[in-house]
């Protein structure tokens, strides 16, 4: 399984990459998550929580943008088969239900491992898997909609364009709309659980910069549907090298431009921006997040395009294959009861050896699940 539950995955031929770089992300999670959980206060002084905690930066928007990349790519193989919108609709839209009920089951497993200690409210944070499948859902609607209104499914759209401008106006309304549903359009009518899915209050009456609303994290995922509708078009695909090339490029250049108007002082409109914000709503910061997953994207290209990732044995693609099952499993030996070093007390060092640890237990594990999923097939 992975973190885009449901989908297909990509022929590995062509597109090892996606599973690299959703490797990758894996590698990033675990040591945000262990250094997070096992430094103890005084080493958390150093250098080392400062950039550990960069790194974290990329897992979360990665696996929602590489959940909007296979969307497309499940959408596109629907439609070669014949599939109508309706039923292309209906079977995305079900997958991304049955990805947030893996979501709301992750969370009743943690509030039963943590039962006398973990408030109940817990079953209902709103975490990663819980808004890929809510954004699993949306972009079945986009997709709908799209078909609705313009008429898409039979016109031939070699580019790619024209399916992607939806994903893309969406990953931009989504940017935009966030400052303002977390100051003052709050919807502060609907229940804080429904709430937690838009900003991310939960029970504590404002926004938490550390939970996974809708807004601004849904963005990454129209802005991979987008992403997955050229890059798999057939114009593309016989152009891949270039196209990729040019993603990274201009996610390079969308990275400097943004990093230059933000400390150029640029600030929105007062009446999109009431409370500029930059590392949680600002429009800069996620436009920097598209800019570098854009370029590492492309990275990844470049590293399995020249055999380097998918030269033997590749262990960022075999986690990228199961990510699903690595996250559910290692967040109960790093943050929950069963933590294999003891937490906020250890050492840079000590730290540093239960990464390395949790790093192999987890690949043995998805390469136990690899093998039973053949034996079984």
């Amino acid at each position: 399984m992975t973190l885009s539950e449901g989908q297909a995955k990509p022929v590995q031929s062509r597109l090892a990459y996606i599973d690299w770089m959703r490797g990758l992300a894996c590698i990033f999670m675990f040591q945000t998550h262990c250094y997070d959980a096992w430094l103890s206060p005084a080493a958390r002084k150093g250098r080392l929580i400062y950039w550990s905690q960069m790194g974290g930066t990329l897992p979360a928007p990665t696996f929602l943008f590489l959940a909007g990349f296979s969307f497309a790519y499940v959408t596109l193989r629907l439609r070669a088969k014949g599939a109508d919108a309706n039923q292309i609709a209906r079977q995305t839209m079900l997958r991304g239900a049955e990805v947030l009920g893996f979501g709301l089951l992750f969370r009743l497993q943690e509030y039963a491992v943590a039962w006398g200690w973990a408030p109940w409210t817990d079953l209902l944070r709103v975490d990663v898997l819980n808004i890929i499948g809510l954004s699993m859902i949306l972009m079945g609607v986009l997709v709908r909609l799209n078909s609705a209104l313009f008429g898409v499914d039979a016109a031939p759209d070699p580019k790619g364009v024209r399916n992607a401008w939806i994903g893309a106006a969406a990953c931009l309304a989504t940017a935009l709309a966030t400052p303002l549903l977390w100051t003052v359009w709050r919807p502060r009518w609907l229940p804080w659980p429904l709430e937690s899915y838009v900003n991310g209050v939960h029970t504590f009456n404002a926004p938490q910069p550390w939970m996974f609303p809708a807004f601004p994290w849904a963005g990454f995922a129209f802005l991979g549907l987008a992403a997955g509708f050229v890059i798999l078009s057939p114009w593309a695909r016989e152009r891949e090298g270039l196209v990729l090339s040019g993603a990274g490029v201009g996610g390079a250049a969308l990275i400097a431009a943004a990093v230059a108007l933000e400390k150029a002082g640029f600030r929105l409109p007062h009446a999109l921006d009431p409370e500029h914000d930059f590392w949680h709503t600002s429009l800069m910061f996620f436009l920097i997040r598209v800019g570098m997953l854009l370029v590492v994207l492309w990275l990844s290209y470049l590293w399995c395009a020249k055999g380097l990732g998918v030269r033997g044995f590749s262990p960022l693609i075999q986690l990228g294959q199961t990510s699903l099952l690595v996250y559910w499993v290692h967040i109960e030996f790093v943050y929950g009861k069963y933590s294999i070093i003891p937490k906020r007390v250890s050492s840079a060092a000590t730290a540093t050896f239960g990464l390395v640890v949790i790093f192999i237990a987890m690949l043995l594990l998805s390469m136990a699940r690899t093998k039973w999923k053949a034996r079984k097939a």
